[in-house]
């Protein structure tokens, strides 16, 4: 096999598994005095492997190098402290280092979820002034911190939903979803128990009430609408539309992944939205690549409060306390109260930044993300021209197909310009959707080189798209067959076969 050429740092580095030689191992260190305890004194039989029971082809490796193996792996990663994100939907912005610091001082680290309440007082009454901080943002009447997550978030408020309804002895079964919506979010009408009917958006890329009202009957027990939507349109029908979805005894249910371009400037809940869920995760200061940590809140309208999880924290004179005691929960999402280290750095954020620092954050977003849309809308499609953008711009692949160029290939080719590529492929109401989302934390500077860069490809799309189609080339590995990654992975590692000559 022809062996990759190696280019300044670029170390090539090989599987563990080709590290493996036998019998080699980390350092044991000697337990002197203290006598070790046997697996079988801690751990139930049913979980241990017999002496006889081998794990074939499992790496045996030196400490040294398993570090090295995952120190040059993690180099090879691309983060937010290495680069621009113009990734849109996911918020992957720059969050203040003393987030962090403070969400790793020893009293938050080392809390035992199990611990006393009297020994959790700080804990509680920072989850509790958070729940107080979010309702005043988002204009809701209570707040639970429970969800780990948004799409659990999504589920916590469609059993509130349902709850209320069965309280009253009233049979909704539909809920109404636009099709720029998030994908969890059918997903989560679904498991909550709803059946789910899709209705479109109109020619301006936001729903309107009269498509609303085509499907709008007794039947419906909620919308579940994105605003501003998954094009970084402003849905600015809302009122209208919860006005008479709250004539045929329905809830306005919006999902909140997008709040950093409202916060600071207007209330959902002012709006007639009954139910939101915040991804704290996204808009307040937490980095979540990789699949986590989430924290996804719920706020709720008053009339919903009773059918919050628990247990909720509540005041007691000058304690804090978590009770349990509310008979039309919809009960626990989880073993504990959310992942509270998100929720420190929330806190942290928006008390460091205040009502005028939120509005500057949303204010700067929204700034950024029209600087990208007017500096790229001469070479890339923009299907949604009317109006401004809010805080991300969707482009399509429609100028550079004309010369055999996807959104896919673009997105490789960023990559050798030193760039993460954006969202792709969604939202799917675009074909070849670029989803850019800048956030309020990249500079001018940046966002001109960004601009130059994307400019840089559509030139090439038109004089060389071999060199795009080809892309990446400057990367460790090169292009990678997608398709045939997913459906056939690579799950176990097997000798490789010595090719015959």
């Amino acid at each position: 096999m022809k062996e990759r050429a190696v280019k300044g740092l670029k170390i090539k580095e090989s599987l563990i598994f080709e590290r493996s030689a036998p019998d080699r191992r980390g350092i044991e260190p000697s337990y002197g005095a203290v006598p070790a305890i046997p697996p079988a004194d801690l751990i139930p039989k049913r979980f241990l492997r017999s002496p006889d029971d081998t794990m074939e082809g499992f790496p045996e490796v030196s400490e040294g190098d398993v570090v090295r193996h995952y120190t040059r792996l993690s180099q090879w990663n691309f983060g937010v402290d290495t680069g621009f994100y113009p990734l849109g939907s996911c918020t992957m912005k720059y969050n203040p280092r003393i987030n962090e610091s403070i969400a790793r001082l020893p009293g938050f680290k080392d809390l035992h979820p199990m611990q006393d309440e009297e020994y959790t007082q700080g804990a509680l009454r920072l989850m509790f002034e958070l729940a107080e901080d979010l309702s005043e943002i988002t204009g809701m009447g209570a707040m639970t911190l429970q969800p780990a997550a948004g799409a659990q978030g999504e589920l916590c408020g469609l059993l509130a939903i349902a709850a209320y309804f069965k309280e009253r002895g009233i049979n909704k079964k539909r809920v109404i979803i636009p099709d720029t919506a998030h994908g969890t979010n059918p997903a989560s009408a679904h498991i909550a128990g709803f059946d789910v009917t899709p209705v479109k958006v109109g020619p301006e890329g936001i729903l309107t009430l009269s498509s609303v009202l085509d499907v709008l009957d007794d039947d419906v027990a909620a919308i579940m609408l994105t605003n501003p939507n998954t094009l970084g349109l402003f849905e600015s029908h809302i009122k209208e539309i919860a006005d008479a979805l709250h004539e045929r005894g329905g809830l306005m249910y919006c999902d909140g992944a997008n709040l950093n371009a409202l916060m600071g400037i207007s209330r959902l809940g002012d709006m007639g939205v009954d139910v939101i869920h915040i991804n704290l995760h996204k808009t307040f200061s937490s980095p979540h690549g990789g699949g986590g940590p989430g924290s996804g809140p719920v706020g709720v309208i008053k009339a919903l409060e009773p059918y919050l999880p628990v247990p909720r924290i509540v005041k007691k004179g000058d304690t804090f306390a978590l009770d349990s005691e509310y008979p039309l929960s919809i009960g626990r999402l989880g073993a504990f109260y959310g992942n509270f280290a998100v929720m420190v750095r929330a806190y942290a954020y928006i008390r460091r930044l205040g009502p005028e620092g939120l509005k500057r954050v949303s204010e700067t977003a929204i700034l950024n993300a029209n600087y990208i849309r007017a500096g790229l809308k001469e070479r890339f499609e923009l299907p949604f021209d009317h109006v401004p953008c809010m805080h991300e711009c969707v482009f399509s692949d429609k100028r550079q197909n004309e010369h055999g160029v996807s959104t896919l290939d673009m997105a490789k080719r960023l990559m050798d310009y030193g760039y993460h590529p954006p969202t792709i492929y969604f939202p799917t109401v675009v074909h070849g959707a670029m989803m850019i989302e800048p956030t309020e934390t990249e500079s001018l500077e940046t966002l001109d080189n960004f601009i130059k860069t994307m400019i840089s490809i559509a030139d090439e799309a038109e004089s060389e798209p071999e060199i795009i189609k080809n892309a990446p080339h400057n990367t460790i590995v090169g292009r990678i067959d997608e398709a045939r990654a997913a459906r056939k992975p690579c799950l176990r590692w097997t000798e490789p076969k010595e090719e015959s000559s």
